[in-house]
C-alpha cells in the first residue's frame, strides 16, 4: 500500500465544551445533566476543549484534572481551540491537537482578504459553478454513510438510515425518512436550517447547537418538521411552517 493510500483526508463531526475555569465544580454538574439527557451518545465522545476567556488550563495539571473529569463523563478529549500560546503549549504537552475555532465557540466561515479585486468573470467556470452548488442525492443513505454539502445546501429524496450523517455548510433538505445525524449551517451559517418530511434524526445541528434524539418531543416524531436557531436557541418547528416550536437546544 503506498503512502497515499494511508494517509488520507476526511470528515469528521466534533462536540465543543466551553472551559472557564477547569476547577469549577458547576462543570461537572452541568456535564452530568447533559449527558444524563442521552448517555449512549456520549459514550466515549470525542470533544474539543474552547478556551475563549478561559484563565485557566495554562499546566499540565489542569488539563490532567480535564481530562479526569470528562472521562467519568465518557468523553475524551482530542483538543483544543481558542487558545493561547500558554495554553496550547500546555495542551501539546499532554497530547491535544490544536482546532482552528470561531469566538462564541460557533463556527462562522472563514473571511479571506483577496490580494486584488477579481471579477466571477475571470475565474475558471469549473471554479464558479462549483460555488453555492446545490448537492442532490436519490439514494437511499445507508448507515455508515457520510454526505457532505461543502459551499451549499444538500436535498436527499430518499430516506436516511440511523448512523448515517448529512451535513452542509447551507440548508439540508429530506424528502423522505431522517433517521441519521443531520449537521446543517457546518461553516458557521446561523440562517441554515433542516428540513424533513419525516423527521426520526438521531441528532440535529445548525451552527455547532445541537439536540439530541432523546430531548426530541414525542409530538414531533414521525412527521414533518425543521429545525432553525431562532434568538441563538436550536428550535424544531412542525411542518414547514415558521412558528415556534416545542424542543429547544
Amino acid at each position: 500500500m503506498g503512502a497515499a493510500n494511508r494517509v488520507q483526508g476526511g470528515i469528521f463531526t466534533l462536540m465543543v465544551v466551553k472551559i472557564g475555569d477547569p476547577y469549577d465544580p458547576d462543570l461537572e454538574r452541568e456535564l452530568a445533566e447533559q449527558v444524563a439527557l442521552s448517555p449512549g451518545f456520549f459514550a466515549d465522545a470525542p470533544v474539543v476543549l474552547d478556551l475563549k476567556d478561559s484563565l485557566g488550563c495554562t499546566s499540565v495539571a489542569d488539563y490532567t484534572a480535564l481530562r479526569q473529569l470528562l472521562r467519568r463523563h465518557g468523553m475524551i478529549p482530542v483538543g483544543v481551540q481558542n487558545a493561547s500560546a500558554l495554553q496550547l503549549r500546555a495542551a501539546k504537552s499532554v497530547d491535544l491537537s490544536a482546532f482552528s475555532g470561531a469566538a462564541g465557540g460557533a463556527r462562522r466561515p472563514i473571511e479571506r482578504a483577496p490580494a486584488a479585486p477579481e471579477r466571477a468573470a475571470d475565474r475558471p467556470a469549473a471554479e464558479r459553478s462549483s460555488e453555492s452548488r446545490t448537492r442532490l442525492v436519490t439514494q437511499p443513505v445507508r448507515s455508515g454513510t457520510q454526505i457532505y454539502a461543502k459551499g451549499g445546501d444538500l436535498v436527499v429524496v430518499a430516506p436516511v438510515s440511523a448512523g448515517a450523517e448529512l451535513i452542509a455548510d447551507g440548508h439540508i433538505h429530506v424528502y423522505g425518512a431522517l433517521r441519521g445525524r443531520a449537521i446543517a449551517g457546518a461553516a458557521g451559517d446561523t440562517t441554515a436550517r433542516i428540513f424533513a418530511h419525516r423527521f426520526e434524526a438521531e441528532l440535529v445541528s445548525v451552527a455547532g447547537r445541537y439536540i439530541v434524539s432523546d430531548a426530541i418531543p414525542p409530538e414531533h416524531r414521525s412527521q414533518p418538521a425543521q429545525v432553525a436557531l431562532i434568538d441563538d436557541r436550536l428550535c424544531i418547528l412542525p411542518g414547514w411552517g415558521n412558528g415556534r416550536g416545542a424542543a429547544e437546544g
